[in-house]
């Protein structure tokens, strides 16, 4: 039932939901391998669509880490409203994930630890890819992590413009193969270049 609606989404919305199926499983544990996640006190996850990824940071957390997760689809909003409604420290909002800033604020999250992400940037519009990274780079701590998959390395050097450590791994056993960039936030390089001030949310 999920693929059957994760494949309707996909047609309605190809841009933003960016792949036919959800990711696997080994996907799932590659994406988050590298979270410490006895320190972590602040997760964001961006595009959770059905909650592969999600799934597995509720189970491995501490339960006092606080995990919000950014859904823009309206269906996949409502399937993990309903699925974690009685999750405790845990905000869905329904929205882009350039608007991150605004609720951290809400919510009174001074910084984040990770950013997990399965926004397809290969198709999102170059505007609203540079707001996310951008704002992305102003939420994470100062050795915060932004964790993305995407299924072509095409994107590489437009990460590079945000961040100037990216480890970069690939998953075959995913349905298409993919690579997992996991990007270390920059500190005064991203300050420089957009003339803008990391806040970490404060």
């Amino acid at each position: 039932m999920i693929k059957i609606s994760f494949l309707l989404q996909f047609l309605i919305n190809p841009k933003t939901v960016g792949a036919v199926l959800p990711s696997s499983n080994f996907l799932g544990d590659r994406m988050i391998e590298k979270i410490d996640f006895k320190e972590a006190k602040y997760i964001v996850e961006y595009g959770p669509g059905t909650g592969v990824f999600t799934e597995k940071l509720i189970k491995k957390r501490n339960p006092k880490t606080v995990l919000v997760l950014v859904e823009n689809n309206k269906e996949f909003y409502s399937t993990l409203k309903e699925k974690y409604k009685e999750e405790n420290n845990l905000f869905i909002v329904h929205e882009s994930a350039e608007k991150i800033e605004r609720y951290l604020r809400e919510y009174g999250i001074p910084y984040v630890d990770y950013v997990i992400s399965g926004l397809p940037f290969a198709s999102l519009p170059k505007k609203v890819s540079n707001e996310i990274l951008l704002n992305t780079t102003k939420i994470l701590k100062e050795d915060g992590q932004f964790i993305t998959f995407q299924y072509t390395k095409i994107k590489k050097a437009f990460f590079n413009q945000f961040f100037t450590k990216i480890d970069v791994k690939r998953e075959y056993r995913n349905f298409p193969p993919a690579y997992i960039f996991s990007c270390t936030r920059l500190t005064n390089h991203t300050e420089e270049f957009y003339n803008v001030k990391n806040t970490n949310c404060g």
